[in-house]
Order: C-alpha cells, then structure tokens, then sequence
C-alpha cells in the first residue's frame, strides 16, 4: 500500500508536537526533582513543572503560528512538483 505524501507530514507533525511539549516538561521535572532531593525542598519540582509546560506550551504555539502563517499548498515536495512540470 503506497501512502500519500500528506499523510507522512501530518504524522511528521503530531511528532514535532509531541516532542516539543514533551521535552521542556520532562526536563524541567527532572531538574526540580534533582534540586528538591538536593537542597531538601518540595517546591522546585512543581515550580520547574509549570515552567516546562508554559516553556511547552509556548514552543506550540510558535510551531502552531508557522504552520498556519505558510500558504496552502506551499510545503517543499508540494513546489518540487510544480517546478518538475
């Protein structure tokens, strides 16, 4: 079964949304949790755990903003083809 080319970016994305909301918060969870266990506090871990998400949340936001501001219909192999004809 040969799959259209759309359906691979449309699953490029999901991945490029995922990673982007993931990272920041599993990074700063681990750092919170490093610097609670070190200093002997509770609050680093939920405080760098909502930077994250806003760090998250901001990254998709800025990803979601380029997508929506490219003209339908301008993704690369999309202006390879109308070069080739």
């Amino acid at each position: 079964m040969k799959y259209n080319r759309s359906v691979y970016h449309s699953l490029s994305l999901i991945m490029q949304f995922s990673i982007n909301i993931l990272v920041p918060i599993f990074l700063c969870s681990f750092l919170g949790m490093y610097m609670d266990k070190k200093f002997g506090t509770g609050f680093w871990f939920v405080l760098l755990f909502f930077a994250g998400a806003l760090a998250g949340f901001r990254n998709i936001f800025v990803l979601a903003k380029k997508i929506y501001e490219r003209k339908e219909g301008e993704h690369g192999y999309e202006r390879e083809n109308r070069r080739r004809k």
